[in-house]
């Protein structure tokens, strides 16, 4: 829970800065855990009103971003900033315009949603009929009004992602921090969420910036960046970033994937990417190219697919592994 301490109630409410500028912006953001370097050099700008992801593997950085971006960490080197407020020399100001909602669970099971949220609001200064009119408000839009007295340890985990999504949205904040909004969750509750998400920005404009490893939820954002292990190796929309991959994927699983990669390139001029035991490679008309292949694949090739570019397959193209195949645990 961000606002730790009366402090944060008292703070007179800070010069908004000029709706032009952009609402999240990091120059030459590093960290390291030690010796090891979490972040190295990010550099990102997220814009009033847009839905952006943080993607990639577990290990990769984006929770370490997310904890500098809602002052829980101070970054090593470079700077960032929420609404034109710095995150180190600014923290109260920037908690006073941030919601957050963290991976793990920050609800009290023992009390009602209501309860949860008055205790929320307090914090933040919020009492009363403004207070009771917050809450009211925001069990409306996250579709929970008729829940309110119900307690948390009796709600579905969907149920209590909207419970904490209304946390995070009670003292109207202008910028939204999600971190994995969607672990632990069916891919039907995963839905639901989303579509609150989206109806909650189209009423109140509020700048969302989510971290995940979940490709489909990244596909739902308005931006993303790809981050492995501390670097942005690609930004850009979900169909700009697939858009690179040149037509169809073409993955070819065998046993001996090196092998393969050299007939490929010796005897079809294919240069192919192997990962794991399968070889990649990327071709318009992909079945076509298939058919033709198929005549002079050896046996030791177990599986041929043809896909449609997928934001897995532009990680696979800018890093040589998957998702899974990351190597440490910083995050």
């Amino acid at each position: 829970m961000l606002a730790a301490g009366p402090e944060l109630g008292r703070l007179l409410v800070p010069l908004a800065p000029s709706e032009t500028e952009s609402s999240l912006v990091c120059q030459g953001v590093s960290f390291n855990y030690e010796e090891r370097q979490a972040l190295d050099g990010v550099d990102l700008q997220v814009a009033p009103g847009e839905i952006y992801g943080l993607l990639g593997p577990n290990g990769g950085g984006k929770t370490t971003l997310f904890r500098i971006l809602s002052t829980l960490l101070h970054p090593d080197a470079g700077s960032a900033r929420v609404l034109g407020f710095d995150v180190v020399k600014q923290p109260l100001e920037v908690r006073r315009h941030i919601g957050v909602v963290f991976q793990n669970q920050s609800l009290d099971r023992r009390l009602s949603v209501r309860e949860n949220l008055e205790h929320q609001g307090r914090l933040y200064g919020l009492s009363g009929d403004v207070l009771d009119g917050r809450i009211d408000d925001v069990l409306a839009r996250t579709g929970l009004s008729d829940r309110g007295d119900e307690l948390i340890d009796k709600l579905s985990g969907g149920l209590k992602r909207r419970v904490e999504l209304s946390k995070g949205l009670l003292h109207e904040p202008k910028v939204l921090l999600l971190d994995e909004p969607s672990t632990g969750v069916d891919p039907a509750v995963r839905l639901d969420f989303w579509g609150y998400l989206s109806r909650l920005r189209e009423e109140t404009g509020v700048t969302v910036l989510l971290t995940t490893h979940i490709l489909d939820e990244a596909d739902k954002c308005d931006r993303l960046a790809i981050l492995d292990e501390g670097k942005i190796v690609a930004e850009g929309s979900p169909d700009e970033l697939k858009s690179r991959i040149g037509g169809d994927v073409v993955a070819l699983e065998t046993g001996a994937p090196e092998n393969l990669a050299a007939e490929l390139l010796r005897d079809f001029q294919i240069e192919a990417q192997v990962v794991g035991e399968a070889v990649r490679f990327e071709r318009d008309h992909g079945p076509s190219a298939v058919a033709e292949l198929m005549r002079s694949l050896p046996p030791t090739v177990r599986s041929v697919t043809v896909a449609r570019p997928t934001l897995e397959d532009v990680f696979v193209r800018l890093t040589g592994r998957r998702f899974g195949q990351v190597e440490g645990s910083l995050q």
